[in-house]
């Protein structure tokens, strides 16, 4: 049970994960205008971004304008947009093979592979958050040595955009994720995962393996219809050789009686049909 919660954590950590390096890739807010020095008309703000650069102006106006040409763009930001795309994959495949692979789904259940599929899925999510973790790291540095460059304009210094800070937490969060599942797939590989017992399993215990079972006892079933009429018979038999004997000789018939087979084999019939 511990290693489904594990699952279940870190499928969610790393859809998480997932839907913020996709924000952080699409939106423009990687850096934003630095209002400072002689810098300080704030009635526009510019924004840039992987695919775009945008102007928001104090009367409302949002103008985007995307990027000519993508060859002629510095190698860092296109290096940054390669890596961005392969994390966002990357944690689409990871949502994908992660859910077959955990306790809670159906998909290959029974089978040895089910823990090594979760356990792929894991290393999906690793891999995403690494490849976004690079180009947030990155172009954070960058932003930050320009700011404190001496000799740079003010009007070509820029501050760290929101889309940093949550490309940082979903990197993170994708990582953590990931871990957890792969944490999960080791705890699962003592052979009991991924094999549903009958009557019982996740996500109910199996109850009938807790009560001990009754040992059956074999019994001789007796008819009391003949067993009525042997006695009967024998209480006859008994009275009229009485009253035909003497009181020594009374007791014989009873005693052939008992001896004999027939009345024997009456008296334990079964119901089977065998003694």
């Amino acid at each position: 049970m511990g290693s489904a919660s594990l699952e279940l954590m870190g499928f969610f950590l790393g859809l998480l994960g997932m839907v913020g390096t996709l924000v952080a890739t699409v939106l423009p807010y990687w850096r934003t205008s630095a209002f400072i020095g002689s810098n300080i008309v704030t009635a526009v703000v510019n924004m840039k971004g992987l695919w775009m650069e945008c102007v928001h102006q104090s009367t409302g106006t949002f103008q985007c304008e995307t990027y000519n040409s993508m060859l002629a763009l510095p190698s860092d930001l296109q290096a940054s947009r390669a890596m961005m795309v392969i994390s966002t994959v990357l944690s689409v495949l990871g949502c994908a093979t992660s859910s077959l692979g955990m306790q809670c789904t159906v998909c290959l259940d029974g089978t040895a592979e089910k823990p090594k599929v979760a356990g792929a899925g894991g290393c999906f999510f690793l891999l995403a958050g690494l490849f976004c973790l690079i180009p947030v790291s990155w172009t954070t540095h960058e932003v930050v040595q320009t700011f404190y460059h001496p000799n740079l304009p003010t009007s070509y210094k820029f501050e760290l955009g929101e889309c940093l800070f949550v490309g940082l937490a979903s990197a993170l969060m994708s990582m953590l994720g990931g871990g957890l599942l792969c944490v999960s797939c080791c705890e699962g590989q003592d052979g009991r995962r991924g094999t549903r017992r009958p009557g019982g399993g996740y996500p109910y215990p199996d109850r009938a393996a807790s009560f001990p079972r009754a040992t059956p006892h074999t019994m001789t079933y007796r008819n009391p219809t003949l067993q009525t009429g042997v006695n009967t018979v024998t209480k006859t038999q008994t009275q009229n050789a009485s009253h035909a004997s003497t009181s020594s000789q009374s007791s014989f018939p009873i005693q052939e009686l008992k001896k004999s087979p027939r009345h024997n084999a009456a008296s334990g019939y079964d119901v089977t049909g065998y003694v």
